[in-house]
């Protein structure tokens, strides 16, 4: 299916390695000029190439990268110096640690909230008149399905999450709407990516049990009965940015095998 993208520009956040480059790699598959952002120039650099040989990626597609922390002032610019219009934006940051709230202090919360909530709303404010002058726009935040079902040991996690939640419950139902801007937000349960091993080596090292014996456990509760896939994930991702997702916004499209135990 032709998603209707090709051409469109796309700023993917955290895009040198797992759900950020199955993202990005989705979207320069069909056509999409993607500009990547990631701290790591060495990863962003070999990220970037592997985008370019992709066999897959139309030769119309262009990629970009950009080395700097998408959290601070500093490094957006350095993104918008290279490219100010986008037509798709995907936010991603790396989740904060895991751990025992009694040990975080502010600057600890500061830290969590600045990076996955206030830099994402950062993001949208820089990009999205843009897009409504032009008559199309996605938002796509990548979050976690402990938004949905919050995990005990990611409380900075599921607090700054929700918030972005709640101010893309409002912002999504704006006039924006009516001016072809959606916004959606993609929780991700376990994906093979480098911080759901680490999550696991931390659980690993707590218990006792060896790593292997830990992941085991956590398929065997998905009803999948696997991880899944940042090639996956990406393919959800370029949907929600396609012409044919422009009436799905404000939601929460939560992609976890089956784990999340509600109805709603």
């Amino acid at each position: 299916m032709d998603l209707g993208i090709a051409g469109k520009w796309a700023l993917v956040c955290g895009a040198s390695k797992g759900l950020g480059l199955g993202c990005a790699q989705a979207l320069v598959r069909e056509g999409a000029h993607v500009l990547i952002v990631a701290r790591g120039e060495e990863v962003l650099r070999a990220a970037a190439a592997q985008l370019t040989a992709d066999k897959a990626r139309p030769a119309s597609a262009s990629v970009q990268y950009v080395a700097a922390d998408i959290t601070t002032v500093e490094g957006r610019a350095a993104v918008f110096a290279v490219r100010k219009d986008f037509d798709i934006v995907v936010t991603n940051a790396g989740g904060p640690p895991p751990g025992d709230f009694r040990d975080w202090d502010r600057d600890t919360w500061i830290k969590a909230v600045d990076a996955n909530m206030l830099t994402p709303i950062e993001l949208i404010k820089a990009t999205v008149d843009g897009m409504a002058a032009r008559g199309f726009g996605r938002i796509v935040n990548i979050t976690s399905s402990a938004v949905k079902a919050p995990i005990d040991i990611l409380g900075l996690s599921n607090g700054a999450r929700s918030g972005l939640t709640g101010f893309v419950a409002g912002v999504a139902r704006s006039k924006l709407a009516a001016q072809g801007v959606t916004f959606n937000n993609l929780l991700p349960g376990a994906f093979e990516t480098d911080r759901l091993r680490d999550n696991f080596s931390s659980v690993a090292q707590k218990s006792g049990q060896p790593l292997e014996a830990v992941m085991d456990a956590r398929r065997k509760n998905i009803p999948a009965q696997r991880f899944g896939t940042p090639e996956e994930f990406g393919s959800i991702c370029a949907f929600l940015c396609s012409q044919q997702a422009g009436y799905m916004t404000g939601q929460n499209v939560l992609a976890d095998g089956g784990a999340y135990q509600g109805t709603y």
